[in-house]
Order: structure tokens, then sequence, then C-alpha cells
């Protein structure tokens, strides 16, 4: 039964990501009627919350658009840094949402940067651990249950990260559609490209969750 339900996790996520992929792509071809680019909304945006701290910068890739608290850092794709459409303006001002957060102090926001650490370490080592714990359940019951714990990490960071995302998305919509970056028309896409984005880290939420879950109903059973 867990392995139907992991597949079907995987299938849905795959969905959700190309649904992600496809929005972004009609929506980057939709023009703003402010005609600014992600770089002028994202200063602009910085500007009226009187954040003069953060770097706005550009990052190669796609879809690689971030804020990065630790260097205060406004990290955007080449698309969204010089793109003048709806999609580059949602993205930008997402991620301004973030550095928002940060200045204010959000604490969700300041939960998962805490949490950073411990799971660079967990993820690398959970896996390994578990492994070893089915092995030896046994001789060594512990071991496993130190591997559901490092694991844990991550599906509590995966957790965190909704409000704080669904926030950033929050921030930037109201602040695009008072501003007239978007028109009512224009509106609606924005909210929908965000959305959409946002339902990856439902799915990497409920994904973490049924693999914890998993580990647990294997230790109990083995034990």
């Amino acid at each position: 039964m867990m392995w139907i339900i992991f597949i079907a996790l995987t299938v849905i996520s795959m969905i959700v990501s190309k649904n992600v992929e496809s929005k972004f792509k009609k929506y980057s071809h939709i023009r703003t009627e402010g005609g600014l680019t992600g770089r002028e909304v994202a200063e602009q945006m910085l500007r009226d919350h009187d954040i003069h701290n953060v770097q706005v910068q550009m990052v190669q890739g796609t879809l690689t658009d971030h804020y990065n608290p630790a260097n205060r850092t406004l990290n955007l794709s080449p698309d969204v840094y010089n793109g003048i459409s709806v999609a580059a303006a949602a993205v930008a001002a997402h991620e301004c949402g973030h550095a928002v957060q940060h200045a204010v102090g959000y604490a969700p926001l300041s939960l998962r940067s805490a949490l950073v650490p411990v799971v660079n370490f967990s993820s690398r080592i959970a896996p390994w651990v578990i492994m070893a714990g089915l092995l030896l359940i046994k001789a060594f019951p512990s071991l496993m249950l130190i591997g559901i714990a490092l694991f844990a990490a991550s599906a509590l960071f995966s957790l965190v990260t909704l409000p704080v995302e669904l926030n950033a998305s929050s921030r930037a919509l109201q602040w695009i559609e008072s501003h007239s970056v978007t028109s009512p028309e224009t509106h609606r896409y924005a909210t929908s490209a965000l959305r959409s984005a946002a339902y990856t880290y439902v799915m990497a939420a409920v994904t973490s969750l049924a693999t914890l879950a998993y580990y647990v109903m294997i230790y109990l059973g083995r034990k």
C-alpha cells in the first residue's frame, strides 16, 4: 500500500512541477502594465518597505530565483531580472517578500534559516543511518530511531517552508496589485503562477511526512 502511495505522490509531484514550468513560460509572454523589469520591481518594493541593505543581483539558470538571508542578496535569474512580464514581476516580488520577512523578523523564516545547517547535515547521513538501522534493527533498535530523528528534521523543514512561501506570495501579490504593476486582468495570472509554485512546496511536505510515517511503521513492525 505504501508503495502505491509513493508512486502516486511521485506522479503528482511531476505533474505539479510541469504545471509550474508551463505557467511561468506562458505568463513570461504577457507584459505588465507598468513595464517594469523584475529588477526594477524588486528595487521598488524594497524601497517601499524601507529596506536598503539588500542587493538585487542576477544569477544564471532558470527558476533559480531566491533570497539569501545570510548575505542579504536577492538573486534573480536572467529571465526575471531583465523580464517585463507578469511572471517576472510575480517572481521578483515573491523573493522580495522573503526580504521583507527577514526585515520584520517573521518567525517561520527565522526558524527555517536556523534549520538549514541541521538539515544540510541530517539529509546527508539520514539515509545511511536508516539503512544501517534496518539491517541491525534487532541488535541495535536505537540506531534506526536516530535515523528517523535525523529525517524528521527534513520533514520539519518542509513543513516550516509552507507558511514562509505562502506568506511571501501574499506580500508579493498585495504589493504588485496596490502599485498597479498588474491590472485586474493580469493580476490573476500572477496569482495563478505563484499558487502553482506553492503546490510544489505542499507536495514536498506531504512526501516528507509520508516517508517519515513509512520509516516509523517499519521500525514499529520490525522491532
